[in-house]
């Protein structure tokens, strides 16, 4: 962050900044963004800071960045994203919102959405229903039939360097995490893969790999106007968000059970492939699924070892531990939703 975006930040949490509108204004803060909620608006700014696969520190370069959420997020949410609002220095030295001045950031702006309307939220209160499944994966579904075809990504050494990240990451954080089972992860996830080698490459030849969501986890949807919506897609790298349309789809199957919501994510898979496409195209899932409990595991372990409040870095241990043992369950196919999976393939062929 830099100076000129601690005096941004400022101006867009008063609420005189907004025009007539006195309501206060609301901040959600994560590593790449802050979100401004005021009145029926969200107004997102991208911060100036830099990580692996993200590089905001420009004006510039968040420019593009928003302008890229905006027209990739339109393809899931058109009504939630609206526009793009320059911030600008006044001649007298204030800033302004769509000002005649010096733009000095960029915003995108949405419609604001009650925050209870989150999937993840939701999960937690007990308020997904099968319904929302169905519709949901029919969604998901008409979403990839639609993205993209992004060939040149998603091939077994992108596969295979995601599972050494996980392996190097979640190796950080065996303080937290059994490092036994870490091995046995990457062990495991290596001969899966290699053994899935024809199977990946014909689906990346067929157009299985586009340019999808990246970050389909529940609390990337919501229920707007009545309707599952995803929305906040990988805008910053094609190589997280151009994969397989089943590692996408694995995502939010995988937080569905960390939540203990196994029918409800075997209904949400049966959707998908009832709107997709034959079930014989799985055949990658527990291993895509096994990759996001892992990605969810190292983020949750580091989380619980900078949680300086004792109840909630237990609690994020042990949902750090959950996902450990869940990624190991799903290369072992001791995990419902592959059992229902492995059912349904058969009921096909009766």
């Amino acid at each position: 962050m830099n100076n000129l975006q601690d005096e941004v930040i400022a101006f867009l949490s008063r609420p005189s900044s907004y025009g007539t509108s006195n309501e206060p204004v609301q901040r959600i803060e994560t590593h790449g963004s802050v979100i401004f909620l005021q009145a029926d608006r969200a107004y997102k700014l991208k911060r100036a800071v830099a990580f692996a696969e993200l590089d905001f520190l420009s004006l510039k370069n968040r420019k593009m960045a928003c302008q890229a959420e905006l027209l990739l997020n339109r393809r899931t949410a058109p009504t939630l994203y609206l526009h793009l609002l320059p911030i600008t220095r006044q001649a007298e030295g204030r800033l302004a919102l769509n000002g005649c001045g010096q733009v000095v950031d960029w915003l995108v702006v949405m419609r604001r959405f009650a925050q209870d309307r989150l999937f993840d939220r939701m999960a937690v209160e007990g308020r997904l229903t099968k319904p929302m499944m169905e519709q949901l994966g029919a969604e998901i579904a008409r979403f990839h039939a639609n993205a993209q075809i992004t060939p040149a990504f998603g091939r077994l050494s992108d596969l295979y360097e995601e599972i050494e990240k996980n392996q190097r990451e979640m190796s950080r954080y065996i303080p937290v995490l059994d490092a036994a089972a870490v091995t046995a992860i990457a062990h495991t996830s290596r001969t899966l893969l290699k053994s899935l080698t024809d199977c990946l490459e014909e689906r990346r030849r067929a157009g299985r790999v586009r340019r999808c969501h990246g970050d389909m986890r529940l609390a990337n949807i919501c229920l707007l106007d009545g309707q599952p919506t995803l929305f906040d897609g990988i805008e910053f790298s094609e190589r997280i968000a151009c994969i397989d349309v089943l590692y996408d789809l694995a995502f939010v199957l995988m937080d569905l059970q960390h939540h203990g919501l196994n029918r409800l994510s075997a209904r949400l898979l049966s959707s998908y492939i009832n709107h997709s496409g034959g079930a014989q195209d799985c055949k990658p899932l527990a291993l895509f699924l096994s990759l996001r409990a892992a990605t969810r595991c190292f983020s949750l372990a580091g989380a619980a070892l900078r949680q300086a409040d004792p109840a909630k870095r237990y609690e994020k241990k042990e949902k750090a531990l959950q996902l450990m043992h869940q990624a190991l369950s799903y290369l072992h196919g001791e995990n419902p939703i592959l059992n229902h999976l492995a059912m349904t393939e058969a009921a096909s062929y009766t």
